[in-house]
């Protein structure tokens, strides 16, 4: 890109907001896994059950996302190799095959929480099957992702634009609601909690944070984009990429608190503390705010199936390619991410239960991505002039030790039926 490399060398005279253009996209893409259904229906949860108590779980969640994903971004400007070919170049060949087989369970958990979201938003809005949704998202995900031809600038404003609506879905909510800013303001940096519930409750928010496919996406993504060897450059790159990643998860952030405030608003005031699935939400909307509320959750919801769908499937992509360093198929690769989804749909089981699931599902990969990606950006020889300082190395694996025991702790929960 002629824009990026001209503000790379410093012989620019944009203003500021021309000089960052360039370099913003591939955390909007990423960011999209912080918004999908699964957040939904943990935020909704939180707020309906324990009002704004738990807002500063989000706000730490969001500066653990922030690390993460910025070390993610950071792996694949140094090396030019996205995570799974990094751990295909360094790992033993068994090693390599068991992580993705992880790698493409995950993908295809993280595609069902995405379909069956945007099947319940086509659902709620347009009074159709589940099936059909489903169907009808996998069309337009294959539509979305066949912008990659064109190159990555049309695929990241698509995503960004839909990213756009759901934070405006959101601004619309809370307007709406009219929340207690002084509490909100309170509660956003005051941890507290309320007996074990809310414990086990945070512990969900956190534990969810960070999403395998994303650390994975995220190194695909800036890999080859602006590709510069110069150390000086390579460093600016950095940090216009850090900046990408700050507004980014920032928005990604306040989607996150505005779910949870609106619940908190809505619900959680109305003495409704037992809203336990996403139509549960969508019906009980109407009447405490009207028509107007319903409908834009469900156009948020709709919006946040589809654009996450997406970038699900690209991990799929991702994960296929970097680990096997095999050619197959574009339609294939994404065929067979999809096809799990569409068949659980078929098979009728209860959405929301079923993105409780997946969300288990998860949990397994997130040790298998995020310690081989602090492993390989703490190497002086792998990362060069961007290698850890020893503060980040230090942040970094005391978030990936609190996130892994969080997940290990849901775990233990969910199958000793605690």
């Amino acid at each position: 890109m002629r824009a990026a490399n001209e503000v790379l060398s410093g012989q620019t005279r944009r203003g500021l907001l021309r000089r960052v253009l360039p370099f913003l996209g591939p955390a909007f893409i990423a960011s999209v896994a912080y918004i999908d259904p699964g957040n939904f229906s943990t935020n909704i949860q939180g707020g309906a059950t324990f009002g704004y108590l738990l807002l500063w779980v989000i706000v730490a969640s969001n500066l653990m996302a922030m690390l993460i994903q910025a070390l993610s971004a950071k792996l694949g400007i140094a090396t030019g190799l996205n995570l799974p070919e990094m751990c295909r170049t360094y790992f033993p060949r068994p090693v390599v095959w068991g992580m993705w087989l992880l790698a493409e369970i995950v993908a295809m958990a993280t595609d069902l929480a995405e379909f069956l979201g945007a099947a319940v938003g086509f659902q709620l809005l347009f009074h159709i099957p589940l099936l059909l949704g489903g169907l009808l998202t996998a069309i337009v995900t294959f539509l979305i992702l066949g912008l990659e031809r064109y190159g990555f600038r049309p695929l990241e404003a698509v995503i960004s634009a839909l990213v756009g609506v759901i934070a405006l879905c959101y601004v619309i909510e809370t307007i709406l609601v009219r929340p207690a800013w002084d509490t909100i303001a309170y509660h956003a940096f005051v941890p507290q909690f309320s007996g074990p519930e809310s414990i086990l409750l945070a512990s969900g928010i956190l534990g969810a944070t960070v999403m395998p496919h994303v650390i994975y996406l995220h190194s695909a993504l800036t890999q080859k984009r602006i590709v510069v060897r110069d150390p000086v450059r390579l460093k600016r790159l950095f940090r216009y990429e850090l900046l990408d990643v700050i507004i980014a998860m920032g928005i990604a952030g306040f989607v996150n608190a505005a779910m949870l405030i609106m619940a908190a608003g809505t619900f959680f005031q109305a003495g409704l503390r037992q809203v336990a699935t996403l139509e549960d939400a969508y019906r009980t909307l109407q009447p405490l705010l009207g028509g107007a509320a319903s409908w834009v959750f469900a156009i948020s919801l709709l919006i946040s199936g589809l654009s996450s769908s997406t970038v699900g499937t690209m991990s799929g992509q991702v994960i296929m390619q970097g680990f096997l360093h095999r050619q197959i198929p574009v339609w294939l690769r994404r065929l067979v991410t999809m096809l799990p989804s569409l068949l659980v749909i078929l098979i009728g089981l209860e959405p929301t239960r079923t993105l409780v699931i997946s969300q288990v599902v998860l949990s397994f990969g997130i040790p298998f991505a995020l310690v081989p990606l602090i492993l390989f950006t703490q190497r002086r020889d792998i990362m060069g002039v961007l290698v850890n300082s020893r503060l980040t190395t230090a942040l970094a694996w005391l978030v990936a030790s609190l996130i892994i025991a969080l997940n290990i702790f849901l775990l233990y929960q969910v199958f000793t039926g605690g």
